[in-house]
């Protein structure tokens, strides 16, 4: 299947498309909006088809990589559901405690593109962790549809203490440093912003084109940001100039880095909204914000 690019669609099915994914509007809606654009025998139906993810375009790193080791674990979220369960990898030839990053994923759960950025991080030297959301209500199902509707009916709060939780079991894991960052992708870069407001230990957060935490949560943030924004995303960008009065007024260390003409998700190479050179540019950024924040 060729990879399409977002210029390849009209910007108003784009935006609808981030409507439709974080269940703003219907799946019928969606069909419905997008008919106008349905010309040349492409039908409305096609068109959310070729939106839809394609997991294999985004395996930079095999599952059965020599180079890490990667497994399934449970861990306790006694403020949430329970027992979960999430996906560790680290460099196969680690000796001694490694930095701990943990990633959280997007409204779908732990899917394969979520894995893979684990995978990736364990390369960089790091133990990573990507809880899912999903677990517990049995885990991802491999189905991005299906995971938006399973991941929409769980409670929010014991979501949250789910994904902290799981922050808290990689801090204190016995391969891993006790410094702590975490990366986040749209639902997880809210995460991310919720986790530097309630855990004054973290050592970096990465949050890419999440919800902002309240201004007033502001001041007793202690974890450095690096903050990852699309362009083109006013749903996310319009809460930046509260966050960012906020972040001056408390004296915070921060960096935003806003990529013109990028949509939500560019980071998520499963998709017709990915922007290889911004994900690039980002991915680096994040690299380098990590190093410096949890190697040092």
């Amino acid at each position: 299947m060729k990879r399409k690019k977002a210029s390849d669609f009209s910007p108003a099915v784009l935006k609808d498309f981030d409507l439709y994914v974080h269940g703003i509007i219907s799946r019928r809606e969606f069909l419905n909006r997008s008919a106008r654009f349905a010309v040349g025998g492409v039908t409305a139906g096609a068109i959310l088809d070729s939106l839809q993810p394609n997991f294999a375009w985004a395996q930079q790193v095999p599952k059965d990589d020599s180079r890490i080791k990667a497994e399934y674990v449970e861990y306790p979220s006694p403020k949430g559901n329970g027992t979960m369960k999430g996906y560790l990898a680290r460099p196969a030839n680690a000796s001694g405690s490694l930095p701990a990053v943990v990633v959280i994923h997007e409204n779908r759960g732990l899917n394969p593109y979520i894995e893979d950025v684990a995978r990736r991080l364990a390369l960089e030297g790091y133990l990573a962790f990507a809880p899912d959301a999903l677990a517990a209500v049995g885990g991802y199902p491999g189905d991005e549809d299906k995971a938006r509707e399973m991941f929409a009916k769980l409670d929010p709060g014991k979501r949250t203490e789910d994904m902290v939780a799981a922050a808290e079991f990689l801090k204190t894991h016995p391969e891993s440093s006790g410094k702590l960052g975490v990366i986040g992708f749209c639902y997880g870069g809210g995460v991310a912003g919720i986790m530097a407001v309630r855990m004054p230990d973290l050592a970096a957060a990465v949050p890419f084109y999440g919800a902002q935490p309240p201004a007033s949560e502001v001041a007793v943030i202690k974890a450095p940001l690096q903050i990852h924004y699309a362009g083109n995303d006013d749903r996310i960008n319009a809460g930046w100039p509260d966050f960012e009065q906020a972040l001056k007024e408390h004296g915070k260390d921060y960096e935003m880095h806003r990529y013109a003409d990028t949509h939500h998700g560019f980071h998520n190479d499963t998709t017709p909204r990915y922007d290889e050179d911004a994900a690039k540019l980002a991915w680096q950024r994040s690299l380098a914000f990590f190093d410096r924040h949890l190697k040092s």
